[in-house]
């Protein structure tokens, strides 16, 4: 009887310590991260965040117009009229593309525009009377219709969406045309200026005249350099 409670003591004693050797074990079997798998975390990571990143969708250099409305920031991203997306950008490029074959349609009206009021102009020049009177209308309607038709052009021209990234560099025929859109904007400006102020000081005929035909050579330069 003895034997039997000194072995039941003995177990009693034994079984707190084999279930505290048991729990030790278990902690001490939790396995800490590694530095591998440290590195591979950063690595889904990094590559989770590139296939994030948008690609580039608008070019840099903009022109004011075109910043204005169809910028990061425009008027028409924060009405979310056309929001700046891959989809989005690809239907701006077909729309740019209906506005720059109507801003080129538009040129050849006006340039068509121009040549008539030339031939009116050398008219009146050398009108007298009646004559000089009707000369003159006719000359101050074609000069309504110019106005229009290069004011809607210009339009066209300056609020198209913006063109693809990465665009070609160097001297292209269309940064010729814009250099030229300089020179006709200035003459077109110094033109209906002079043309008010002939009224009362005809001394300046000679400069309207000088003005008309600078703004009209390089108004057809402007238009055959994206023709040919």
């Amino acid at each position: 009887m003895r034997y039997v409670c000194f072995a039941l003591l003995m177990w009693l004693g034994i079984s707190p310590l084999c279930a505290q050797d048991s729990t030790a074990v278990r902690r001490d079997t939790v396995i800490a991260p590694t530095a591998t798998d440290a590195s591979a975390d950063d690595l889904l990571a990094g590559l989770s965040d590139s296939t994030q990143s948008q690609p580039e969708l608008l070019p840099h250099k903009m022109i004011f117009t075109q910043r204005a409305f169809w910028g990061p920031k425009g008027l028409l991203r924060s009405m979310n009229v056309a929001p700046l997306t891959p989809e989005g950008r690809a239907h701006e490029l077909k729309v740019r593309r209906t506005m720059l074959i109507a801003h080129q349609i538009g040129g050849f009206v006006t340039l068509a525009g121009f040549i008539a009021q030339g031939i009116i102009g050398a008219k009146l020049y050398n009108a007298k009377g009646q004559d000089y009177v009707d000369t003159k209308k006719w000359h101050e309607r074609s000069a309504t219709f110019i106005n229009v038709t290069y004011g809607t052009t210009l339009l066209l021209s300056l609020t198209a969406p913006p063109p693809v990234v990465g665009a070609r560099k160097g001297f292209t025929s269309i940064k010729l045309h814009k250099y030229l859109a300089i020179v006709h904007l200035t003459g077109m400006v110094a033109t209906n200026v002079l043309a008010g102020m002939i009224q009362d000081n005809s001394s300046l005929k000679p400069y309207h005249r000088a003005a008309a035909y600078t703004t009209f050579g390089a108004y057809a330069a402007s238009v055959l350099a994206l023709t040919f």
